[in-house]
């Protein structure tokens, strides 16, 4: 069963490039949901699983005799329904599979080209599968594989250069919208990976002393402020009076319901707002108010400069790269998948031809041994030959392909 499962690898999922935020949103799974799901997966006997979910994707990969039953599993754990994935899904098999994870890997399939945030993410993804037993010998090569070729493609290519990524994406947005920018009050609510990075670029692209931040586990707040003096701490029961204190308002807290909704903001308020988590943390409502102007992930992410004209050129080099180690691991794979058959062809084979040559030794005199055996060897190299052909076909079933060796070789 396990070949045949091999036969059948599949990445399923969304993504920005056919779900728009909130439908990304409702097939967002948490870090919870994501270990129930691979839980799950491991009890009904699927193997080399392992999720991704970031504010950009959400995708499953991993061996199944049918993609629906990994697209139940997606469905089962997260808010969307099959419906909806159908209207915007994706569904890789075998090849196109092994392809897609390495673009990722790579920074092609990102949002913001050559954004390199993905790569931690994935190999985070795959630890957290590790972990919980439901990868196997395919899935760790194959991430092993993605990983160097996005090492390479980071060292060797242009393709990350510069600095693009949402947070990036949020200051360059102030920057280019607000004249006044380094004089405006500015407040940051939240401090996982997509705020801390945010605080860094105000730091880095504005003379901004005006940055407060505030964090729903203070202690991580009060230790990023001593390493990063300029910016302010406040606490979280202190969040309505320092949004009406603030200009600016971006919003990178993980959650998955809204921390920020109309309670927050005063009447006629003006507040530019950027909401950079996924699922959205700021209620739709908040939009709705006069004075409020809010900008989400999607509209973050349409910020392209010259550092993207840059990377763009940088595409058919990185592909290269990406094209020499799927190769290797298709050579892998490929020698996995079909050495055991073919070396009991190869027996089956050697054993016929020993018996014959016995055979013909006692009933031929003067048999010259030595040519048969030169005949023979290479009627078995171009049979088996034939044979490795066959079984490269990524349509074969290696397990019947054995089958059928045992009932004509060895009956």
């Amino acid at each position: 069963m396990q070949e045949d499962r091999q036969e059948h690898f599949y990445n399923i999922g969304v993504s920005y490039k056919k779900a728009d935020a909130n439908t990304r949103g409702k097939f967002s799974l948490s870090k919870e949901n994501q270990k129930a799901l691979l839980v799950l997966a491991k009890e009904k006997g699927f193997q080399g699983i392992f999720v991704l979910s970031t504010c950009n994707r959400t995708e499953i990969s991993g061996f199944a005799e049918r993609p629906c039953q990994l697209i139940e599993l997606l469905c089962e754990f997260s808010e969307g329904t099959i419906q909806e994935f159908a209207k915007v899904s994706f569904v890789y098999k075998g090849q196109e599979a092994i392809n897609h994870l390495f673009r990722i890997g790579t920074g092609l399939e990102s949002q913001i080209l050559g954004d390199y945030e993905i790569v931690g993410q994935l190999r985070q993804s795959f630890k957290m599968a590790k972990s919980l037993n439901t990868t196997n010998a395919y899935s760790e090569r194959l991430i092993n594989s993605v990983l160097q070729a996005s090492k390479r493609v980071k060292n060797e290519t242009k393709l990350s250069s510069g600095t693009t990524s949402v947070s990036y994406a949020a200051v360059q947005y102030i920057i280019k919208n607000l004249p006044d920018y380094n004089s405006k009050n500015i407040l940051v609510f939240g401090l996982g990976k997509m705020g801390k990075h945010t605080c860094k670029n105000l730091a880095e692209y504005t003379q901004n002393k005006s940055v407060c931040l505030i964090n729903r586990t203070e202690e991580k707040a009060t230790e990023f402020v001593k390493e990063h003096q300029s910016i302010r701490k406040s606490t979280i029961e202190n969040l309505t009076k320092e949004i009406n204190k603030a200009d600016v308002l971006i919003v990178s807290t993980g959650s998955d319901k809204p921390t920020i909704t109309t309670k927050h903001i005063s009447e006629n308020k003006e507040l530019l707002i950027l909401d950079l988590s996924m699922p959205e943390n700021v209620d739709k409502q908040v939009a709705d108010l006069k004075s409020v102007f809010l900008v989400n992930v999607d509209e973050l992410s349409k910020i392209t400069d010259e550092t993207l004209a840059v990377r763009q050129q940088e595409v058919p080099l990185a592909e290269k790269i990406i094209e020499t180690h799927k190769a290797e691991f298709n050579d892998w794979l490929n020698h996995r998948r079909f050495t055991p058959a073919i070396a009991a062809l190869k027996q089956s084979l050697e054993n016929i031809k020993n018996d014959e040559i016995n055979f013909q030794k006692k009933k031929i005199t003067d048999f010259d041994e030595n040519q048969a055996e030169i005949l023979t060897n290479r009627f078995i190299q171009k049979i088996t030959t034939q044979f490795v052909k066959h079984l490269k076909d990524e349509e074969t079933s290696v397990s019947q392909s054995l089958q059928v060796i045992h009932k004509v070789f060895q009956s």
